[in-house]
């Protein structure tokens, strides 16, 4: 007698979906994921792979674990790249028009309310809360990405080098010497990995079409800005150069962004903390700083027009490495001096991160003992009462208020 067996059935992807679901669930979590990259990682997966199975576990993982190792915004990107999968070309950009414009136009509606703002007392209240989150990240981060003996080393070094070497070239330096020290020292440690990727990897020419545009607008951007000293181009070079180096989280973004805008004049120092401390107690990513800045700089087109030319100049080259580099991430992730070139250059972001902390964000806002315990203040909230970035935002406006700050 013969047995028989039903044939085998092999598990099926989730169906492909439409660009207009793909825009409302990002749309909810723009309007609603509060608490920086790692916090929107944890929306994401919920929402993705546990609500809707969208991607699985292994195949979220292997996203997560790709993006955290390149420059740009490592939730947008994600998020960039669950879009693809689910609905294509168009479900990428409905992910992150939908997760990136609730946070974008809120930043616009403050940009213009600023000065009024400023006249209140609230923009000093914002700088300290700037000290608090960028204190918060610098020690998450170190935790993170300077867990043992060789990379806490390049991170000392990369704070002495970013005391001491100022502008672009000092940051292309910090990044390469953390590079070159994460070769020397980082091989053998151990590094994230993931599943299997997802699908919808986009073919080989498409990859390196998003590559080469990202080297070419790298290159072409500031030669255009030189040539023609237009300030809208100007500012859209140094938005895309912040974006193209942003290595180990969006608050990376802090001190490239102050070099790029308060350095040249285009925007003041006390306009640029007041911006990012607004920036934390909003929804969505951190990289949406970039339409406030170019809201207000001057001179420069500014306000919407400004704010758009930040938004698609910052967020473009992290979405344009993430597209190019998927196809080929796994055989790229496999070799040993890759990996710890990249381990290198996250260690170095927290020495980059570090002074930052220091100066601008500490000298620029703590100018009496109680600002300093303010700051303080906020960041016992936020590490040991784990409050979130809005709450910490109402509890020192508060007290400045209270204070006559």
């Amino acid at each position: 007698m013969v047995a028989h067996h039903p044939p085998r059935v092999e598990p099926r992807a989730p169906p492909r979906g439409a660009a207009g679901e793909v825009l409302g669930a990002f749309m909810r979590l723009g309007l609603s994921s509060f608490g920086g990259p790692l916090a929107h990682l944890g929306y994401f997966r919920r929402e993705f792979v546990v609500r809707r199975a969208w991607l699985s576990e292994a195949a979220f993982a292997e996203l997560v674990a790709m993006c955290q190792l390149l420059p740009g915004p490592t939730s947008s990107q994600v998020g960039f790249l669950i879009g693809l999968g689910r609905a294509g070309a168009a479900g990428a950009l409905a992910a992150w028009a939908g997760f990136t414009l609730p946070s974008v136009a809120l930043l616009l509606a403050f940009a213009y309310e600023a000065r009024a703002l400023r006249l209140a007392g609230v923009s000093h209240a914002l700088q300290l809360v700037a000290v608090a989150i960028v204190a918060q990240a610098v020690l998450g981060m170190a935790r993170s990405l300077c867990p043992d003996t060789p990379r806490a080393l390049i991170g000392l070094v990369a704070l002495a080098l970013a005391l001491t070497l100022h502008g672009a070239a000092g940051q292309f330096a910090l990044l390469g010497a953390g590079a070159l020290l994460g070769v020397l020292l980082c091989r053998g440690l151990p590094s994230a990995a993931g599943g299997a990727l997802a699908a919808a990897v986009p073919g080989p020419a498409v990859a390196a079409g998003a590559l080469a545009l990202f080297a070419l607008l790298l290159l072409a951007l500031p030669l255009a800005a030189h040539l023609t000293a237009a300030p809208a181009l100007s500012q859209a070079a140094a938005f895309y150069r912040s974006g193209a180096l942003v290595f180990g989280g969006g608050h990376v973004v802090l001190p490239l962004l102050r070099t790029a805008f308060v350095s040249s004049g285009w925007v003041s120092e006390p306009a640029f903390l007041a911006g990012y401390g607004a920036a934390q107690a909003l929804p969505g990513p951190l990289f949406s700083f970039g339409a406030y800045l170019g809201a207000v700089a001057s001179p420069g087109p500014g306000g919407i027009a400004g704010a758009l030319i930040g938004t698609v100049a910052i967020f473009l080259p992290g979405l344009l490495l993430a597209l190019g580099v998927r196809p080929f991430w796994q055989a790229l992730a496999q070799r040993t001096l890759t990996r710890a070139a990249l381990l290198g250059v996250n260690a170095a972001v927290v020495g980059l991160l570090a002074a930052a902390l220091y100066d601008p964000v500490w000298r620029g806002a703590v100018h009496s003992r109680t600002d300093a315990l303010l700051a303080l203040a906020g960041l016992t909230l936020l590490t040991l009462a784990r409050a979130p970035p809005w709450s910490v935002v109402v509890a020192l406006v508060t007290a400045a208020a209270l204070f006559g700050l």
